[in-house]
């Protein structure tokens, strides 16, 4: 037999999913709650607590509890590199009209806010092994965030990593005020005569770290998806690492692999 809280839950979880509680839509009051469905206001909690971690609604400090929106889709392809190589060596008129995140979530570049900060950093451990570089290379640390101007967490974190040997040529490439910079890396190594072969991309899931959760607004139990992306040039130099959490309620990856015929 359900427990109180377990049907109270189960009966704003209908009105939610009947359109009865629509997104951005305030709860009732704990205390009114309490009253409506004749229980405790603790009774209250534990049933908003179910439906915090399905996700279907959020609690949002000093303001109330809110009918969760659905958030932005991320659609991420292996297309996607072809595609940013293709313009990247496009007049820059047309690189500033999109650029991959736009393609991936069929927002226009006014829909979003960037942010982007630089660091020079040493290359150690596995970067370095990366890289196939010394440790203590410097590194250029690059970390971005892109929200959906309407939204309040970021599409994801992600950092970038270059040797900045390679890419001091133009200074332009050091300066995080640059952002966001048309068509992406690959036109910013094209600008210092790197033409990427190839990327490698690796995947793995864990669950978020207690700032993961807070940063991209996670529901309880949401894991995050762990993007490496290796940067590979025509001369076999790894030229680009970049370390992409992807939150796991809003990113679908999809993948067609074109196969040879008999």
């Amino acid at each position: 037999m359900a427990k109180v809280y377990e049907r109270i839950a189960d009966a704003l979880r209908q009105r939610i999913r009947a359109g009865q509680l629509k997104p951005g839509e305030r709860l009732p009051a704990e205390t009114a709650l309490a009253e409506q469905y004749d229980t405790s206001v603790p009774t209250i909690r534990q049933a908003t607590g179910v439906l915090v971690a399905e996700g279907l609604i959020e609690k949002q400090h000093g303001r109330g509890t809110f009918v969760r929106k659905e958030p932005t889709r991320v659609v991420r392809d292996n297309a996607r590199h072809q595609w940013e190589k293709d313009r990247a060596r496009a007049s820059e008129a047309e690189r500033l009209t999109t650029g991959a995140t736009e393609r991936d979530t069929g927002l226009t570049i006014n829909d979003l806010v960037f942010e982007a900060s630089y660091e020079q950093v040493p290359a150690a451990g596995g970067l370095a092994e990366e890289f196939g570089v010394p440790e203590g290379t410097t590194l250029l640390q690059r970390t971005y965030r892109t929200r959906y101007r309407e939204e309040r967490t970021p599409l994801n974190r992600s950092q970038s990593y270059l040797v900045l040997s390679m890419i001091e040529g133009n200074p332009d490439l050091l300066r995080e005020d640059q952002e966001p910079w048309p068509g992406g890396t690959q036109n910013q190594l094209w600008t210092v005569g790197i033409e990427l072969d190839r990327v490698v991309e690796t995947f793995q899931a864990r669950p978020p770290t207690p700032e993961e959760v807070e940063e991209l607004g996670l529901p309880m139990g949401v894991s995050v998806i762990i993007l490496r992306k290796i940067g590979i040039d025509t001369t076999d130099r790894v030229v680009e690492v970049a370390d992409v959490v992807l939150p796991g309620d809003r990113t679908q990856l999809a993948f067609t692999t074109k196969l040879a015929r008999w």
